[in-house]
């Protein structure tokens, strides 16, 4: 970088067009920035060689690092695939235990339903068999047309089989 006495040497006074002069000789301002600019222009190229070496190596770490986990995870998915089926056995075995279960279930509350149900009509039983069995007599003993909702003796009239010779 140029100090402060370069830096005010550009501005410096040249002499007017004539003869030339010890002092007057016009400064090649061209030149001057060149030689300025030089140096830190030189880093600038050593900055950006090593920015592009950096970047470089980044993209081929990043390239590697990619291919590692496109490997774990087709590993991955691998080991789901094989494990999938087992997975799957275990989930229906569970169901099927499940179904076992709500069908034992349902079994032992019907059995337990259908016990109810022969305890009550046996304890009802005697009672609806003498009802019938009074009903019947009471119909067998009565006389007359038969009752409506009855069906008619065997024998008479109206329900017994057609005579002979009609």
């Amino acid at each position: 970088m140029a100090g402060l006495r370069e830096l005010l040497l550009r501005f410096r006074p040249v002499g007017s067009p004539g003869r030339a002069a010890p002092g007057g000789v016009p400064a090649d301002r061209a030149a001057e920035l060149a030689a300025e600019l030089a140096p830190p222009l030189s880093h600038l190229e050593a900055a950006e060689a090593e920015a592009r070496r950096i970047r470089e190596e980044a993209a081929r770490a990043a390239a590697a690092k990619r291919r590692d986990a496109e490997r774990q995870a087709e590993a991955i998915v691998g080991r789901a695939r094989a494990r999938a089926d087992e997975v799957r056995a275990e989930a229906a075995a569970r169901g099927r235990r499940a179904a076992e279960a709500e069908a034992a279930e349902l079994l032992a509350t019907a059995e337990r339903d259908a016990a109810a149900t022969r305890a009550r009509a046996q304890a009802r039983m005697p009672g609806l068999l003498d009802r019938v069995a009074r009903l019947v007599i009471e119909d067998i003993e009565a006389p007359g047309p038969p009752v409506a909702g009855r069906a008619p003796a065997p024998g008479a009239p109206d329900g017994g089989p057609p005579e002979r010779g009609s």
